[in-house]
C-alpha cells in the first residue's frame, strides 16, 4: 500500500474478513482528519493516527489527555449541528470507527453513549493497542462499546435514544470512484431509517454525515430515503422533520422524530452561520437563504429537496442524471447512481471530471458480462455446430441445452439472491458467503443423491415428472421465502450469531434439497437418449452458472432481489418442458440423428 505522505509509517497491519487494517502515523507531516471542519476554525487538531481499511476507507485515532478544550474543533463540523438542538442526550453512535465522534458526544456532555462497531479489529485498536494514546475515552463510565452490525444492534437495542449519529467512515476517494456501488448496504434503507425512528425518544434526531459530491447524489438519495420513511411512519409533513446543512466538503442530515420547532430552527441557523455553513433545508427555508458561503453554480441540495417533498417527486427522480431513488432491503445498494442516459454526457465531459462521476464498478461488471456471453457462445456453439452431426437433430441439440442453461442460470439466480439477501440477517457478506454456500452446496448435493428414488417413488417413474414435481414444490418454497423472509429477519435479528447460522442453514436446507434434483434427473433422461451430449450438459450449465453469478447482482440491482428469485422460479417452471414432449419422452429410446 502506498501513502502519498512523507515518512509516513505503518504501525501496524492485521486482516480480517471485514478487510487488511493498516494503522499509518507520520512524524514529519501529522495526519489531520477532520471532515466537515468549519473554515472558521482556527484550533489545529491534534496528532492523529490514520487506520485504513483495504488501504482506502479511514477512520482516525486521535490524541486525548483528557481536556475536552483540547478537541474543541470538533463543534465546528457539520456532525456536530444535533449536539446544538439537544442537552445532554442519549447517544447512540453506529460506527464508531477510531472514536471521533465518540469525543464529540463526550465532549458535548452526553449523557451516555453506545458506540456500536462492526469491526473487532477497530474495536481491540481503540479500545486496547492505542488506548492510552486515544486517552482511554472507550473505558468511560458512561460509555458502552458494541460489536454488533447497525441494523441488528437497533433491532435489540432495549432503551429510547435521544440522537442516533452515524458518522463518516468511508474515504472520498472511494465514495468518488464509484466502486462502491455493487454492494448491499443495509445501513441506509428505507426500512433501517423506520428502524431507527423506532428507538428515538420522542425529541429524538438521526444524524447521518456523508461526502458533499457535485452534482450530488448520496446525499439527495439519502434525503428521499428519509422522506420514504417518515411517510411509511405515518407523517403527513416529513419537510417539518429535515434539516440539511452542508459545509465545503460533507453535508450533515437531521431526520426528526417530531417536527422541529421554531428554537430548533433558529439554533440551525445560528449554527450555519456561525461556521459558514450553508443551509440546504430547513422548515421554512427560501431561496435567499442558500448558497451564501461554500458557493456552488447551482444550489442543487436545495432545490433537490424542494422537488422531493412536493408533488412532482416520482417524475423528478426519474429525470434527474442520476439514481436517486431511496434504497429498501429488497434493492439495497444505496451507491448505486448509474444510469445508462448519462453515460454519454459523462464521457463527453471526461476530460473536465466527468470520469469521476460514472460508476465504474456497474460499467466493469457489465463488461465482464459481456465477455462471459461471447466466450461462452463461442466455445459451446461454435463446437455443437461443427459436430451437429455426431449429436442428433437440431431440435433436441437446442432443447437440451436450453434445459440445462435454464438450469445453470436459475440455480444461480437463486444462490446469488440469498446471499445477498442473508447480509442483512447474517450482518457481513463474508459470513452471508460462507453460510449460503455451503447450506446450498451440501443440501443440494443431498437432493442429488435422492433424486433417483424421488423420480422412482413421486415421479412414478417418470423422471420428467419428478422434475416437473420438484420444480413446482421450488416455486412454492420460493414465493414463500419472498412473503415470509422480511418479517422473519426481523425478529432473527436480536439472536446470537450462532443461532442466526443454524437458522439460516434451516431455512436453506428444503429449498436447496429440491433445487438438486432437476440437473441429475435431467442428466439422466438426455443420457439415455445420446450419451454424447452429456459432457455438452455439463459445459452448457457450467457456463450458465458463470453468466448468472454476474447476471444475478446487475438483476438485483434493477428489479431488486424479488424480481431475481421470480425470474430463476420461472426458468425452472420452464425446465420441464424442454423436455417433456412425445418424441423425449418416452424412457429407453434413444433418438436418431
Amino acid at each position: 500500500m502506498a501513502l502519498e505522505v512523507p515518512n509516513a509509517r505503518v504501525i501496524e497491519e492485521r486482516s480480517s474478513p471485514l478487510g487488511l487494517l493498516t494503522v499509518v502515523e507520520s512524524p514529519t507531516i501529522p495526519f489531520r482528519y477532520a471532515p466537515g471542519l468549519s473554515l472558521a476554525n482556527t484550533q489545529e487538531p491534534p496528532a492523529q493516527l490514520a487506520v485504513f481499511t483495504d488501504g482506502d476507507s479511514i477512520a482516525a485515532i486521535t490524541a486525548y489527555g483528557g481536556d475536552p478544550a483540547k478537541v474543541a474543533y470538533l463543534d465546528r463540523t457539520t456532525a456536530a449541528l444535533p449536539y446544538r438542538i439537544l442537552e445532554r442526550p442519549r447517544v447512540l453512535i453506529l460506527g464508531a470507527g477510531g472514536g471521533e465522534q465518540v469525543l464529540l458526544a463526550l465532549r458535548a456532555g452526553a449523557d451516555t453513549v453506545d458506540a456500536v462497531e462492526v469491526n473487532p479489529q477497530m474495536i481491540d485498536l481503540a479500545r486496547n493497542r492505542f488506548a492510552d494514546f486515544a486517552g482511554g475515552i472507550f473505558s468511560r463510565p458512561n460509555l458502552r462499546l458494541h460489536l454488533a452490525e447497525a441494523r441488528a444492534f437497533a433491532a435489540t437495542a432495549g432503551e429510547r435514544y435521544d440522537l442516533i449519529q452515524m458518522p463518516l467512515l468511508d474515504s472520498f476517494s472511494a465514495a468518488a470512484a464509484g466502486v462502491q456501488s455493487l454492494h448491499e448496504n443495509y445501513t441506509y434503507t428505507v426500512e433501517a431509517m423506520r428502524d431507527y425512528l423506532a428507538i428515538l425518544g420522542p425529541e429524538g434526531v438521526v444524524a447521518i454525515t456523508r461526502w458533499l459530491r457535485v452534482p450530488p447524489r448520496d446525499s439527495l438519495k439519502l434525503f428521499a430515503t428519509a422522506i420514504a420513511a417518515l411517510e411509511a411512519e405515518g407523517v403527513a409533513e416529513p419537510d417539518r422533520h429535515l434539516a440539511l446543512i452542508r459545509s465545503w466538503n460533507t453535508a450533515t442530515l437531521l431526520v426528526a422524530k417530531s417536527p422541529f420547532k421554531g428554537e430548533d430552527i433558529a439554533v440551525i441557523r445560528s449554527f450555519a452561520a456561525e461556521n459558514f455553513f450553508d443551509i440546504s433545508w430547513v422548515p421554512g427555508i427560501s431561496a435567499s437563504d442558500v448558497n451564501h458561503f461554500n458557493q456552488l453554480d447551482q444550489e442543487y441540495l436545495y432545490e433537490g429537496a424542494l422537488a422531493l417533498l412536493g408533488p412532482e417527486r416520482a417524475d423528478f427522480i426519474e429525470r434527474y442524471k442520476f439514481a436517486i431513488a431511496p434504497a429498501t432491503d429488497n434493492r439495497p445498494y444505496f451507491f448505486d447512481f448509474f444510469r445508462w442516459r448519462a453515460l454519454p454526457e459523462l464521457l463527453a465531459l471526461r476530460t473536465q471530471g466527468g470520469a469521476a462521476m460514472l460508476d465504474w464498478s456497474y460499467l466493469i461488471l457489465v463488461t465482464t458480462l459481456v465477455q462471459a456471453a461471447i466466450l461462452s457462445a463461442i466455445l459451446i456453439l461454435l463446437p455443437l455446430w461443427i459436430r451437429r452431426d455426431a449429436l442428433g437433430k437440431a431440435l433436441h441439440r437446442l432443447r437440451f441445452g436450453l434445459y440445462f442453461l435454464a438450469l445453470g442460470l436459475a440455480f444461480l439466480f437463486i444462490e446469488i439472491a440469498f446471499i445477498q439477501r442473508f447480509v442483512l440477517l447474517l450482518g457481513h457478506p463474508f459470513y452471508a458467503v460462507a453460510v449460503v454456500l455451503a447450506g446450498f452446496l451440501a443440501f443440494a448435493g443431498l437432493g442429488s443423491a435422492v433424486a433417483a428414488r424421488w423420480a422412482a417413488t413421486v415421479g412414478r417413474g417418470s423422471a420428467v415428472r419428478g422434475i416437473a414435481l420438484a420444480v413446482g414444490v421450488i416455486a412454492i418454497l420460493a414465493a414463500t421465502y419472498l412473503l415470509a423472509l422480511p418479517s422473519v429477519f426481523e425478529r432473527l435479528l436480536a439472536f446470537p450469531d450462532a443461532a442466526k447460522i443454524a437458522i439460516a442453514l434451516l431455512l436453506i436446507a428444503p429449498l436447496a434439497l429440491f433445487m438438486g434434483m432437476p440437473f441429475p434427473l435431467g442428466l439422466g433422461h438426455v443420457g439415455a437418449r445420446s450419451e454424447t451430449f452429456i459432457p455438452w450438459a455439463w459445459g452448457i450449465n457450467g457456463c450458465a452458472s458463470v453468466l448468472s453469478a454476474i447476471l444475478a447482482t446487475l438483476l438485483a440491482m434493477h428489479v431488486g432481489f424479488s424480481g431475481v428469485v421470480m425470474i430463476a422460479v420461472v426458468l425452472y417452471l420452464v425446465a420441464p418442458a424442454l423436455l417433456a414432449n412425445r418424441l423425449t419422452i418416452r424412457t429407453m429410446i434413444p433418438f436418431q440423428s
